[in-house]
């Protein structure tokens, strides 16, 4: 069963059409991976569906059309999109960063000190620095910070936008460990924005390959990774 089936999804930026009509599903419970070139259409895809980019054409999350409803509705929801370049608030503390998890998620609100635990315990590094203003952290501890915040909200689809970007090898390693861990110990459905495809489709159930804003291959991460095409153009294998 999907928990999110996009149909005909299409975007226009003045005279350019960054998608166009694109079709796919995210089952319940799984990580799908969106991976392509710079300019695919792989970020546009998770702002038309959080509802933070206007689009045309069927978005239905856990069996409802929300197509015309606000971002903050849909993090009513239970959709929340952890966007590129982590959105964290710079002058405000981790801990503050954290409590704005929970703005328009009642049973987060009432479950906030477990999330908060939850947390921790993928990030024990964040519970150090609990009262640290967010912009002095490192980059990596921002983006743990901003999964972490995502995570509070309890979300039943989080939308993961280019979660490695700019972070050194070690770190990346853990980012993508703990979206796995996340995956399997809460069945939280993650539908992947990722530039580093071979580690996005190593730990992807499935997978979506866009180009110049249509959708070009999909598969099993596992078979994509062998996919011969992919090796060469997105992968850097010859």
């Amino acid at each position: 069963m999907e928990i999110l089936a996009v149909d005909g999804l299409a975007v226009n930026f003045g005279n350019v059409q960054a998608l166009k009509g694109i079709s796919f599903k995210v089952p319940k419970g799984k990580i799908v991976s969106l991976i392509g070139a710079n300019g695919a259409g792989k970020t546009t895809t998770l702002k038309a569906i959080s509802g933070n980019v206007k689009s045309i054409g069927a978005v239905v999350f856990n069996g409802h059309p929300i197509s015309n409803r606000e971002s903050y509705q849909l993090v009513g929801d239970g959709l929340i999109h952890c966007p590129e370049g982590r959105g964290v608030f710079p002058n405000l503390t981790v801990m503050e960063n954290l409590q704005l998890g929970i703005v328009g998620r009642h049973h987060a609100k009432v479950n906030f000190d477990k999330n908060l635990e939850m947390g921790f315990h993928y990030f024990p590094r964040l519970k150090e620095r609990i009262n640290q203003v967010a912009g002095t952290l490192s980059g990596g501890e921002q983006q743990m910070l901003a999964i972490a915040r995502a995570l509070i909200g309890e979300p039943d689809l989080l939308l993961l936008d280019e979660p490695s970007l700019g972070l050194a090898p070690q770190v990346v390693k853990l980012i993508f460990d703990i979206i796995v861990k996340i995956n399997k110990d809460n069945q939280t459905t993650v539908l992947l924005v990722e530039q580093n495809a071979k580690q996005a489709l190593k730990i992807s159930d499935y997978a979506y390959v866009l180009e110049t804003g249509k959708i070009l291959l999909e598969g099993s991460g596992s078979n994509l990774l062998d996919n011969e095409d992919v090796k060469k153009i997105y992968l850097g294998e010859h």
